[in-house]
Order: structure tokens, then C-alpha cells, then sequence
């Protein structure tokens, strides 16, 4: 038992810390009217806490899935499990009180998430002593999964912030259109994963890595957006 403590301790940190990273990095962009602390750990918090949800599910639509469908739709459920959660304890909030607020939030939500998959990611190469291989998944996941998440996410967002201001309908039309948006992208990025071969995952990356250009550029626009 205590023989498998330096390794989930090791598994932790590297899983935990490029969250936190990408998460100080992310909440650069609302300087201007920073969120509440506390809140932005219960984001977090709450984003770790659907991990142990969507296994159950996951699990039982194996059932009737398998090979890269079978990923793509454990994608759609982490997106939904991800946004649901979000909408019901967070977005909901009086705190949430201007458009980039949604996007602050789902991206906090899914470093939740994605922090706790990257512990699980980590530990069998720590307990196994293959330590390099435990760095190329940490870099890997650094670079490529934990930002599909924060994309993933932000998109919703994005679409929630641009119908920040308009009718109830709207809004939920947007945040439903975010939502496919975000299953789309997931889903394809799990299906480009496994279907390439070690020569195109690099390829695949750089496809992440445009879509978090966008996501910069997205950021500047809804800053802008004024009742």
C-alpha cells in the first residue's frame, strides 16, 4: 500500500499541474473584472467531480459501441456531463454577470475534468516505473487532450457569451448549437487520434493548437460585446 504512494503522488502533480497552468493562463483574459476565488474552485471542483460521474455511462454504452465510435460518443457524454453540470451549479449564478464569464467558467470546469482523466492517464506509467513513458503523456496531454477539453468547452461558452444579451430562446438555442459544436470537435479530434498513425498525431495537434488561436481570437471579440 505505501509503495503506491509516490506513485499517485507523482501521477497527481503531473496531472494536476498543467491544468493549473492552463487554467492561470485562461484566466488572463478577464483581468479586467476577475471571478470570485471561491467559485472559480467549486468550477474546479465541480469539473473533477464528473469524472467519477460519466464512468457509469461510459461504461454501459460499451455495451452497444466499441472500436473509434465507440470514443467518439464517450466524447459526447464528457462534453454533456461537462456543460450540464456547469449549467445547473454555475452559469446560473449572479456572478455571472457579463458574456466572458460563461467561457471563464466551462474552461475552469473542464480543467477540472481534465485533471483528474490526466491523473488516470499518468498512473499506470509511474506505477510501472516507466518514467519516460509518463512524461510523453504528460507532454502529450499537456499539448493536445487537456487543451481539446478547454476548447471543447469554450465554445459553448463563446456561444452562450454572444447570446448573453438576447432572449431566453436564443440562448438556448445558442447553448445547444455550442454543445454539438463542442461534441463535433471532441469526437473528432478522439476519432483523428486513434485512426492516426505516431507520423499524424503531431498533425492532429497542430489542429488543436489553430483552434486555440481562434479561441484567442474569440476571447478579444467577446470582451467586446456590450448590451
Amino acid at each position: 500500500m505505501l509503495e503506491t504512494v509516490p506513485t499517485l503522488l507523482f501521477a497527481i502533480l503531473g496531472g494536476f499541474l498543467p491544468a493549473v497552468l492552463w487554467l492561470l493562463f485562461w484566466l488572463r483574459e478577464d483581468r479586467r473584472c476577475p471571478e470570485p476565488r471561491g467559485l472559480l474552485l467549486f468550477a474546479f471542483v465541480t469539473g473533477m467531480l464528473v469524472v467519477p460521474l460519466v464512468i457509469f455511462p461510459q461504461k454501459f454504452v460499451a455495451g452497444f459501441f466499441s472500436g473509434t465510435l465507440l470514443f467518439v460518443v464517450w466524447a459526447a457524454l464528457e462534453e454533456i456531463f461537462k456543460f450540464a453540470i456547469a449549467y445547473f451549479l454555475i452559469l446560473r449564478r449572479k456572478a455571472v454577470n457579463e458574456p466572458i464569464d460563461a467561457m471563464i467558467y466551462l474552461i475552469t470546469v473542464a480543467l477540472g475534468f481534465a485533471a483528474v482523466e490526466n491523473v488516470l492517464f499518468l498512473f499506470h506509467p509511474f506505477s510501472t516505473g516507466d518514467f519516460i513513458g509518463a512524461l510523453l503523456t504528460g507532454n502529450l496531454r499537456f499539448f493536445g487532450a487537456t487543451l481539446v477539453h478547454v476548447l471543447s468547452s469554450a465554445t459553448i461558452g463563446a456561444l452562450l457569451a454572444f447570446a448573453y444579451y438576447k432572449s431566453k430562446v436564443r440562448k438556448e438555442v445558442y447553448g445547444f448549437i455550442g454543445l454539438i459544436l463542442a461534441i463535433v470537435l471532441h469526437g473528432l479530434f478522439n476519432f483523428l487520434i486513434i485512426e492516426s498513425s505516431g507520423e499524424n498525431i503531431f498533425i492532429v495537434f497542430f489542429g488543436v493548437w489553430i483552434g486555440i488561436i481562434i479561441l484567442l481570437l474569440l476571447f478579444e471579440r467577446v470582451k467586446r460585446i456590450r448590451r
